[in-house]
């Protein structure tokens, strides 16, 4: 087995506070995998010492068999690792189309030149394009984003990650937010997506979870309590104890 992502004793501490507490994590290429756990569990430190955000006490983060501790955010982008956060950034006043041709120029190192109209980068825009067609989003390519649902304003999230042509994307509670039914969408729509991009999701619907996920890590006061597929963590009454409670899912 080949792994995209891995830590190997990962711990963060902030004062006397441990908030990742040797955390090794073998996420295999091509793997949905979920990170679950309660509030205040340390799932989103986890996410910002991976993608490099915060920078770890003790242990390493590996991507695509590289040791990439200590590269800073956009070198990790570069080597492949992008990300979506709890609540979107999006470029609000553009068009669908607009925000991720604009993704897609700077991937293409010519972001700089973000005055221009993006229309002169035909490249880019049947880039752009591709990629919504491939997160059912043509059709609302012209529109506004700020005017669209919110669900779909998540999905324009994920494909300006995409753009970036990542190798691992790192999807942080993409359905919080999102009413009931266009969450289902949006996770019809991620799971579709190509398996030579490998994904790892934090998500609190254990029903999301449990439909798209293969593996599931279970992280409690910054450890990991256990990891197994679906079936097992759904079983495991220790997970059952500190997080899914009792009745769910037996």
């Amino acid at each position: 087995m080949t792994y995209a992502l891995q830590t190997r004793n990962l711990v963060k501490r902030f004062g006397g506070f441990v908030a990742t507490n040797d955390v090794t994590l073998n996420i295999a290429t091509g793997a949905r995998h979920a990170l679950i756990g309660p509030n205040g569990a340390g799932k989103t430190t986890l996410i910002n010492l991976l993608t490099g955000f915060l920078e770890p006490t003790a242990g390493s983060v590996i991507l695509q068999d590289r040791d990439v501790t200590r590269l800073p955010q956009h070198r990790r982008v570069k080597r492949g690792l992008a990300r979506t956060f709890q609540i979107n950034r999006l470029f609000a006043d553009m068009t669908v189309l607009e925000s991720v041709t604009l993704a897609v120029n700077e991937r293409l190192g010519i972001g700089a030149h973000w005055w221009r109209s993006v229309g002169a980068h035909a490249e880019a825009i049947d880039q752009a394009a591709s990629l919504l067609g491939q997160l059912g989003l043509l059709d609302v390519a012209h529109a506004t984003t700020k005017d669209l649902a919110y669900g779909r304003q998540r999905l324009i999230e994920i494909a300006l990650a995409l753009a970036a042509q990542p190798s691992v994307l790192l999807l942080d509670e993409p359905a919080a937010g999102v009413p009931t039914e266009e969450s289902r969408d949006l996770f019809e729509t991620i799971a579709q997506l190509p398996r030579d991009v490998t994904i790892l999701l934090i998500e609190h619907d254990m029903d999301l979870v449990f439909r798209f996920a293969d593996r599931i890590s279970v992280l409690v006061m910054g450890a990991i309590l256990t990891e197994d597929v679906p079936a097992a963590i759904a079983a495991d009454p220790r997970v059952k104890q500190v997080y899914l409670g009792e009745s769910t899912h037996d």
